[in-house]
């Protein structure tokens, strides 16, 4: 027996499992303990006069699904008077500007980049026409419900609020896709801000529908980052909390297979990383209490799993021999890793069993944060906005 040797090896097995667990369960069951000693602060009750808005969509190359979404926006129920809405274009090459100049009209406004800057840099641009008091970002390819938005502004009635967070909901045809796991996963992560929500604040907004009061808005926010991250940081920054308002639904179409799928986490989870980085003051729990335990157990917790997963394998092995069923445990491993490669790359016609999808679908999440991390350590960057193509 090699004692040091078993001691890397518990080292390796053991910390991706602590953290996982933790994260994923322990986190959640502790909030739901802090939030019994909080007091209650459910958002007001529509009352009083609505303020004034300024919806952002940045766009490129959506000329199949702008023209649904602004028939949508038009269509809420919010007073067109109180409301601007601006289609940022980052300099797109398809008819989305043609489409979106046939909207003026009826109040709708384009600013076109000259040329490719990426997301958050679009949206700094855009930063100087905004003319609301509250400013929701929207993504180009999801829907509403009519009342969604007058329910998210109506959270800003309580004045300790910042960012308001609208609740995804995955929709798509379940029976046909490949990618129907992520469903479930959105579901944990938006009863997860519940949780938060209860104890005082989130620590993160939906990237695809979330408001913001205009005096957070930072014109000058770095390109290669999160806007919708770092929002609630800016916020908590600035001394106020952020929410998920729960029905404020915002339906999001799920991609179509899981290598999109895997794109969009390697896109996501990098600029997260990266935006943790940037606000890594905020993980002192000494000087910003709860809301830094709450920011390292939802992010920086959850992403070290994937960090740290492959040590997991290469410690059991350099526990077989000494540790009972170490040998098997490594096997498990294995065969886990070829039914989720399966399931990511299934070859059949129809999508793979559910088992399968499900395995696959955690295989491409550790996959995709593993090389998240990379990008950090080797300080690779990519503001480029490449968005993800989502159908209804």
């Amino acid at each position: 027996m090699n004692t040091t040797l078993d001691v890397i090896g518990f080292v390796l097995v053991l910390a991706p499992l602590l953290l996982f667990v933790y994260a994923y369960f322990g986190y959640p069951l502790l909030l739901r303990l802090v939030s019994r000693f909080r007091p209650d602060r459910s958002i007001p009750a529509d009352a009083g006069e609505l303020p004034t808005i300024s919806v952002t969509i940045p766009a490129y190359n959506e000329e199949r699904s702008i023209a649904d979404t602004l028939e949508r926006i038009l269509a809420v129920e919010y007073p067109p008077e109180r409301r601007q809405i601006l289609i940022v274009s980052d300099a797109s090459t398809d008819r989305t500007d043609e489409i979106v100049r046939g909207y003026a009209d009826r109040g709708v406004e384009l600013l076109r980049m000259p040329q490719r800057t990426g997301k958050t840099a679009a949206e700094n641009a855009a930063s100087a026409l905004l003319r609301g008091a509250i400013v929701i970002n929207m993504d180009a390819t999801i829907g509403l419900r009519p009342d969604s938005i007058i329910r998210l502004v109506r959270a800003f009635q309580d004045p300790t609020i910042g960012v308001a967070s609208g609740r995804d909901v995955s929709v798509g045809a379940a029976d046909q896709e490949m990618n129907s796991a992520e469903s479930g996963y959105v579901g944990y992560e938006m009863g997860l801000r519940d949780l938060e929500t209860r104890v005082g604040t989130i620590v993160g907004a939906s990237g695809c529908f979330y408001a913001i009061r205009r005096e957070l808005v930072q014109p000058l926010f770095p390109g290669a980052l999160s806007r919708d991250f770092a929002a609630p940081l800016i916020a908590h920054e600035a001394g106020f909390r952020s929410v998920s308002v729960s029905d404020a639904l915002c339906l999001v179409p799920r991609t179509k297979s899981l290598d999109a799928e895997f794109r969009r986490k390697v896109r996501t989870m990098a600029r997260g990383l990266d935006t943790l980085e940037h606000k890594a003051h905020l993980l002192n729990p000494l000087r910003h209490g709860v809301f830094a335990w709450m920011l390292i157990s939802h992010k920086l917790c959850r992403w070290l799993v994937f960090l740290l997963l492959p040590g997991l394998p290469v410690g059991l092995a350099l526990l077989v021999g000494d540790v009972p069923l170490a040998d098997w445990a490594l096997g498990l491993i294995g065969v886990g890793a070829a039914l989720g490669l399966l399931g990511w790359k299934w070859p059949f016609p129809g999508r793979p069993p559910r088992i399968l999808a499900l395995g696959g679908f955690a295989l491409a999440s550790c996959v995709a944060g593993f090389i998240a991390w990379t990008k950090l350590f080797r300080n690779e960057r990519n503001p480029i906005w490449e968005p993800t193509r989502r159908t209804a």
